[in-house]
Order: structure tokens, then sequence, then C-alpha cells
């Protein structure tokens, strides 16, 4: 799997470059299609035998990056591969934070095959690692995370998307004194961010859709963090959905170990627009400059690459 990560960060990157013409566009539809239709066209190329298992939809919703769509060669190793051409399509449109090109890759098996439906999401780094737990209260965790870090609450801080279901644990996060951070879109690169020291965020809480929960859930692990995570379906379609997956209980609290299995895996995202770990796409002259994290299960690193592309390359 690390012989390709090289190869996972060429196609963010032109995932992303091909999302350039529409951002600020207010075409989100025409932005996906570039970005899927670029990724795809390239995860083809890797010498793998890879498999979609969080993707653009079901077969019949997407004609391509569908769950369970073959990528690769197919005659090299046997990976699966959760992927968003474009997290944050309305980020994009907007010309708005926090859009993304991303991949998460790990062996065959590791990921958790989560349905299209929320999912309640808690992420901090590696300092309270195995210490919280999604079924004790925001104040039992947030204590827990402040001890295992040395700080008083009043110096924590929790990232959150701005959204009214939300608004209960911002308002219990004043009430104990700790500061939040208010995101509005792509809650992937949040969640991560608890595991970087420099961006000081302590909890992340949330819910949001599953799939990215899987893809962020890969980004945590590769940095020693710890998620867990509960999935909310609402009907008995949803419900079915997830037992015909391999969910048998499907409003248990996930581990994060259920998410993503093993160490093995890696987490590659290209930035289109800015946001709290890189920038977005650059353009000088004739060079289009792209930033991008590349992580690591096997070793813990946070990597920032910045690649110039010449203009006629794209």
């Amino acid at each position: 799997m690390n012989q390709f990560i090289q190869e996972f960060l060429h196609v963010t990157e032109a995932a992303a470059l091909a999302t350039y013409p529409w951002i600020g566009t207010g075409n989100k539809i025409e932005a996906d299609q570039a970005a899927t239709n670029s990724m795809r066209t390239l995860l083809n190329k890797i010498p793998m035998d890879g498999e979609v298992v969080i993707g653009e939809g079901e077969m019949d919703e997407a004609p391509m990056l569908f769950i369970g769509e073959k990528v690769g060669t197919r005659n090299g190793a046997g990976v699966d591969l959760a992927v968003d051409p474009i997290d944050g399509t309305t980020s994009t449109s907007k010309g708005k934070n926090n859009a993304i090109a991303v991949i998460a890759v790990a062996n065959k098996g590791a990921l958790l095959h989560a349905p299209d439906m929320y999912m309640e999401k808690i992420v901090t780094g590696p300092e309270a690692a195995g210490k919280i737990n999604i079924d004790f209260s925001l104040e039992k965790n947030l204590r827990i995370i402040a001890e295992a870090k040395g700080k008083k609450m009043e110096e924590l801080k929790m990232i959150v998307q701005d959204r009214e279901r939300h608004n209960h644990w911002v308002e219990e996060a004043h009430t104990l004194g700790v500061r939040t951070e208010l995101f509005e879109e792509g809650d992937i690169i949040p969640a991560i961010a608890t595991c970087i020291h420099r961006v000081d965020v302590d909890l992340f809480i949330g819910v949001g859709g599953a799939p990215e929960g899987v893809l962020a859930a890969v980004g945590v692990k590769s940095l020693g963090g710890e998620m867990q995570a509960r999935l909310l379906p609402k009907t008995d379609e949803q419900r079915s959905r997830c037992i015909s997956m391999g969910i048998s209980n499907p409003q248990e609290a996930l581990s994060h170990d259920q998410l993503v299995s093993t160490d093995e895996c890696a987490f590659i995202a290209t930035s289109i627009t800015n946001n709290m770990l890189s920038k977005g796409i650059e353009i000088n002259q004739n060079v289009f400059t792209t930033h991008s994290i590349v992580l690591n299960g096997l070793d813990k690193c946070f990597r920032h690459i910045a690649t110039e592309h010449p203009k006629h390359s794209i």
C-alpha cells in the first residue's frame, strides 16, 4: 500500500486542479463531475487491485467511483479505498474555505463500509487517546482531555460545525468555560486538526456524514489520535442497510478499530480552498501550486507537500 502513496497524491492533486475553473461559480455539480472524472481516470492507472468502499454513492446513484467499484489495473496489491473527489462541493461552488480532494486507503477489509447516513463523532488527539468515550457526557470527556493534556478547562478548545443540531454542545462547553470554534462546511479536516499541536484544538464533536467519518478516522489513526462514532439511522430502510453491510447493531458505539482496523493505512488530501491545515490552490503567472497533507499510519508523521504544476501540464 505504501508504495502507492505518491501515486495517490498525484490523483488528489489532479482532482483538485480539475475543480479550479469551477471555484466560486455556483456550479457544484460540474465541479464534482470534473473532480470525479479526473480521480477515476488516474486511479485506474495505478497497479493495484482496488475497491471503493466509501465513494460517490450506490451503483444506481453514481455512474463512477460508486461503492463496490473496482479500480486500478487489477494486477497488483489488494486495497480498500475511501474517496471523496470533493469534500465540500458547496464550499467550492461558493469559493469558501474547507474544500478538499481526498483519498484514504487501507488493507482489504480494514475500513468500515459505512452507509450514507448521519453519524455522531467524537475525536481527540494522541494525549487523550484511549481515555475518552462517546457514551460519556461532554463534560466528562472534556475533563478527561484537560487532565491528559495538563490544561485547565478554560484553556481547552472544542471545534464543532455551525449547525443548530450542535447548539446544545456549544452552550454546555461555554457553561464549562471551554472555548469553541465553529466551522461552516467539511468536517474531515477539523476532526484531524485535533491531532496537530500547532492548531491547538482539543476536541472535535458533531453529527455529520458517515462516509466522511471513515475518511476522518483514517487520518486520525494515522496521527495517533482517537475517534469514536455512532451511526444514526432514521428509517427502517437505513437500519436494514447497516445490517446488510455487516453492522449487526446499527446504533452501537463504534470504536476506532471498528472504523479502521489497521495502522497500515494512509490519508492523502489536496486542498481546493483554504482550510485550517493547508492553503488552497494558488496560481502565479503560468504555475499552479497545490498544497496537500499526507499521513501514514505506520510512522504517524504529518507531511505537508507543496507542488508546482506548470500551467501547460494541467
